[in-house]
């Protein structure tokens, strides 16, 4: 598996070792996809020498943490030698952004040969520390979850354990034990997310809620729901401002989506009722507490779950090819993704039963004369194809 886990990485940043340093590289993803035993596998390979911390201690470390380790570093970098300083989960430092800014500018103007490398998975603090004190110094390196091609090529797995387990190699030895696989993935990667990147670092007055809108939204897998009626569905007095904003947390934690509504229109996307996409398919199957068989054997469910799963792929792979992620509506008419990259429009339908409508792809195209229609299973695509064949394919 660690080769699995060094590859994945090494194609990133090879290249990147070998340049001169001009940017600090911020490798940002889920929670146990395996940054950091990736990370930690490359350093092996380097000639150079090397520093590496992680900060997921039980408090929040200060910024004293960071710069123990890059003076640690510094130590390394006599004599104009290059040093591989790598901080991971940097998230969890307050402030963290100010201080490697700081150190950072002092070895520039000292000449200092280190590479900084940080790892993170909360987009949220990230992105915050980034747009504060980081702005033209940095190049983000995106870790999304594990696609089936990458599961089918380290595990050997086929279309229905990779749509039932999902993409988190860590519960891949468990895989024989759904029952502890289902413990895994609640206990050790859902609540520690949850505990540790989201309610440790924001402000979350109703820590229940939030995990219910999780839950709900593996409830609701691939399907349209207003925040209005999510808080129908709670026992809670909350409001649409607050299920928005855990939204939001949940999406930077990267464990949902929020699909918007593709209309042609900004202003009209951002205020569309949004469709609900976990980006792993684990964490669907894991909250049915059902076996693999049992879901199987129920068709709806099923085919909700591989729609979510060409959903979460297509999401995923977004954040490395820098597309766009829709859904459409009009009326009963409804095309379940649309993705859009520059000015080439792809219009996607998943088909796993024997429907055969494609009614809402000529009212599309319609609208949008130049946009590309694909149906992905049934009638089109084979679903294996489409997860394994490169995205930016389907662009050209």
């Amino acid at each position: 598996m660690n080769k699995i886990y060094q590859h994945r990485i090494m194609k990133l940043l090879k290249k990147r070792l070998e340049e001169s340093r001009q940017h600090i590289q911020i490798i940002l993803g889920p929670r146990q996809v395996g940054k950091s035993t990736a990370i930690r596998e490359v350093l092996k390979k380097q000639s150079c020498p090397h520093v590496y911390a992680l900060a997921d201690l039980p408090s929040p470390p200060g910024t004293e943490w960071i710069t123990r380790h890059w003076h640690e570093a510094r130590d390394k970098a006599l004599n104009n030698k290059k040093v591989i300083l790598v901080l991971d989960e940097i998230q969890k430092v307050s402030q963290w952004s100010s201080e490697v800014k700081r150190l950072w500018e002092e070895d520039t103007y000292q000449g200092l040969n280190i590479y900084v490398i940080l790892l993170g998975s909360s987009s949220l603090q990230i992105q915050k520390g980034l747009s504060e004190s980081m702005a033209g110094r940095f190049e983000i390196i995106w870790f999304p979850h594990w696609s089936f091609a990458e599961c089918q090529d380290a595990f050997g797995w086929e279309l229905e354990e990779y749509f039932f387990f999902g993409g988190y190699p860590g519960g891949v030895s468990l895989a024989r034990d759904e029952s502890r696989w289902r413990n895994y993935i609640l206990n050790s990667l859902i609540e520690p997310v949850l505990s540790k990147d989201i309610m440790l670092l924001a402000n979350v007055p109703k820590p229940a809620l939030l995990r219910k809108l999780l839950y709900l939204s593996c409830e609701y897998a691939g399907q349209i729901l207003s925040y209005t009626k999510i808080i129908g569905q709670f026992n809670d007095v909350s409001n649409t401002v607050t299920i928005a904003y855990y939204q939001r947390l949940l999406e930077e934690a990267f464990l949902i989506a929020g699909l918007q509504k593709w209309t042609g229109t900004a202003i009209r996307r951002r205020s569309s009722s949004p469709k609900w996409l976990p980006l792993n398919t684990a964490l669907i199957t894991a909250v049915q507490n059902k076996s693999k068989e049992e879901l199987k054997s129920d068709r709806v469910f099923w085919g909700r779950l591989v729609e979510a799963a060409i959903g979460a792929h297509l999401f995923n792979q977004s954040m490395i090819h820098n597309f766009e992620v829709y859904y459409w509506r009009e009326g009963t008419n409804e095309i379940d993704f649309v993705l859009r990259k520059a000015d080439k429009i792809i219009a996607i339908e998943v088909k796993t039963g024997f429907e055969h409508n494609t009614k809402a792809f000529e009212i599309f195209q319609n609208a949008y004369p130049k946009a590309r229609t694909m149906i992905v299973g049934e009638y089109g695509t084979p679903l294996e194809k489409f997860l394994t064949t490169p995205i930016e394919t389907y662009f050209k």
